[in-house]
């Protein structure tokens, strides 16, 4: 063989064999688990953010990863049906949302790799034996801690002076720890602040009007509502009780004041995503979901729609330090923890 012709051949070899590896690499199976609705804008961007860096991990839909998405619009019964048919599928990996999905999804298997997003209390609900050792099949990222209950309230006052009757929004089964997890701190700085803490419970959508408009005919002139799967995929309707009742709320996710609700305090949830696709990566990798530690927020996100703060008179909203434009009549500050 000529020189030539060697040399031709050698390159034309390091031209194929990548084709061919490439050609071999087995698709792997990504499921994703939602709790909210399939049209709901916020959980669309977050995925988005969560999908691009999966892509520059190295993995992209349709190449080496298909993405099985379940939406469960907030239903039980569509949470139990859709996690039993994902784990029907077996894919590699499960991204879950919220408390009441990881809670099913723990039920159903001990032995798929599930990451979660948007959890508050992933061990007081079992799913991880501690936080730097998670064990089990199981880890992610938390949202919110306990503390939050008094910090939603301080901030509130904040925003709006002279509060004396505060009700706490909840629904017992979607709120970490039946609602205790947050009502707790929540009347200590009411007592603190010398304002009557109100628990407002939400048991089904049908009871949201009736629920805080009692509370506001009793003399009710705030509300910190809870963290928890229940308003995220009902607060539209609450947003709409709350300002036509011109009752000044704090919510805990900025998903809320880009919806018309007045303000948010909350962990920055694009960040928190994307961070779980590292772990996504991780785990498709060949490490193991209980050896990752659960991870909590670092970066929180203050929100305040403007439009709404003037609507219902809380003008004091516009007070708040070193905030920026971030959509539409809406302006936020992010800042680390070491801020709080």
């Amino acid at each position: 063989m000529r020189r030539r012709d060697f040399i031709t051949l050698l390159g034309g070899a390091a031209l194929t064999l990548p084709r061919v590896a490439r050609a071999q690499q087995p698709m792997r199976r990504l499921g994703i688990l939602m709790t909210v609705q399939e049209n709901d804008p916020a959980t669309h961007g977050w995925l988005t953010g969560f999908q691009r860096r999966l892509s520059e991990l190295g993995w992209t839909e349709g190449r080496n990863v298909n993405f099985i998405r379940r939406w469960a619009g907030g239903d039980p019964e569509r949470i139990r049906a859709n996690i039993a048919e994902m784990a029907g599928l077996g894919p590699d990996v499960i991204v879950a949302q919220n408390t009441p999905m990881v809670a099913a999804l723990r039920n159903q298997t001990t032995r798929a790799p599930i990451v979660f997003v948007q959890v508050s209390d992933p061990v007081g609900d079992g799913f991880v034996q501690t936080l730097a050792r998670p064990g089990g099949n199981i880890t992610g990222f938390t949202n919110t801690m306990s503390s939050f209950g008094g910090k939603w309230l301080e901030l509130l006052r904040e925003a709006v002076p002279g509060l004396t009757r505060v009700g706490f929004l909840y629904n017992r089964n979607a709120a970490p720890g039946g609602g205790a997890y947050y009502l707790e701190p929540f009347q200590s700085a009411a007592k603190a602040f010398g304002v009557e803490p109100v628990t407002l419970e939400l048991r089904n959508a049908d009871g949201i009007d009736a629920v805080i408009a009692g509370f506001v005919g009793a003399g009710g002139n705030g509300m910190v509502a809870s963290s928890d799967s229940f308003i995220t995929v009902n607060r539209d309707r609450i947003i709409a009780t709350a300002n036509r009742l011109r009752l000044p709320t704090i919510y805990s996710s900025a998903a809320h004041p880009h919806s018309e609700g007045l303000m948010s305090y909350g962990a920055d949830s694009e960040q928190q995503w994307q961070a779980a696709a590292g772990y996504v990566d991780r785990i498709l990798r060949g490490e193991k979901p209980g050896t990752l530690p659960v991870q909590q927020p670092t970066k929180f996100v203050l929100t305040i729609n403007m439009k709404t703060a003037k609507a219902i008179g809380a003008r004091r909203a516009a007070v708040f330090p070193a905030a920026r434009r971030c959509g539409d009549r809406v302006i936020c500050m992010k800042f680390a923890i070491r801020n709080l």
